[in-house]
């Protein structure tokens, strides 16, 4: 068994390894196809991760906010198109996703005045841009919901509420 990290500033690839329990060697065995010297580089930001070592990280660690977090912070694509989620309570994420899909619901007639020309003019532009804004509120809501879902799923938390 390896030393247990004793560093503050962890970054979320440790936090997630170290959450299961596992050693670098123990996760590398795991892992399969990472070495436990490539995971103390990507956990010491000496190397930038893979997104092949993400998913393998994010299926072994049973953390699927890794592959957001990956997107929305070291992907310049996803930097600018995928919503920063997290892995939150159930309570908490199923309100803010009904709150958000409530907000969005009260928007539709207006969405559609907005849309019956094909245009989008300058009187009508704040109240579209106020739209956007509700809509990628429910995005992050969505991606928070799903994260937590596949989440419960490979922790067994779905089997038991049967």
């Amino acid at each position: 068994m390896g030393k247990r990290s004793v560093r503050e500033n962890k970054n979320i690839y440790q936090r997630c390894r170290e959450a299961c329990g596992l050693s670098r060697e123990a996760a590398s065995d795991l892992l399969k196809y990472i070495s436990p010297e490539r995971i103390e580089r990507i956990e010491s930001e000496k190397s930038r991760i893979h997104p092949d070592e993400v998913l393998l990280m994010q299926q072994g660690y049973k953390a699927p906010e890794l592959s957001n977090y990956f997107c929305t912070h070291e992907c310049p694509i996803g930097q600018r198109d995928v919503p920063e989620a997290h892995l939150g309570d159930f309570p908490q994420i199923t309100v803010q996703l009904l709150a958000a899909v409530n907000e969005v619901s009260q928007e539709k007639d207006r969405l559609l005045s907005i849309a019956v020309d094909g245009r989008v003019n300058d009187y009508e532009r704040k109240d579209f841009d106020e739209i956007l804004r509700k809509l990628a509120v429910l995005e992050t809501s969505i991606e928070s919901m799903k994260i937590w879902i596949e989440h419960a799923a490979d922790t067994g938390k779905l089997d038991e509420a049967r």
